[in-house]
């Protein structure tokens, strides 16, 4: 087999090897950033939510009772007073594709908004920790 070309085993071994290294060292990295990513991408979006609310109520000079009503609406609402929406549906949705949490009269101010975290669930911590407006 003299004059054969290609890579033998030895060789293919090392790049392997290599690949194995550089991904071992790289992903991670890149797979904390996303968590630390959506939670700033929440933090930004109660953010815009808190205006919406706060700009209805300069409006409609009255709070909103849901989010719903920022994205349609509302029924006492007349047709003449009623402006473009404040948001689109999929505003009122964190990152992870949970329905943002509004209360109003709020416990920590006029109104609470805040997103459950990664978990979708009361409480948590680290990446299931809530992401709220009064924090």
């Amino acid at each position: 087999m003299r004059g054969a070309k290609g890579f033998t085993l030895v060789e293919v071994l090392v790049v392997v090897v290599i690949i194995g290294v550089l991904a071992a060292m790289i992903v991670p990295q890149i797979v904390g950033r996303t968590t630390e990513a959506r939670r700033s991408s929440a933090q930004n979006q109660i953010a815009q939510v808190s205006n919406a609310i706060q700009t209805f109520y300069l409006d409609y000079e009255r709070w909103p009772n849901s989010l719903d009503e920022l994205v349609s609406q509302p029924a006492d609402i007349s047709d003449d007073r009623w402006k473009d929406p404040l948001l689109r549906a999929k505003d009122v949705n964190d990152p992870w594709g949970n329905p943002l949490v509004y209360r109003h009269p709020g416990q920590h101010g006029v109104f609470d908004l805040y997103s459950l975290g990664a978990d979708g669930q009361e409480g948590g911590e680290g990446d299931n920790a809530p992401i709220t407006n009064w924090e």
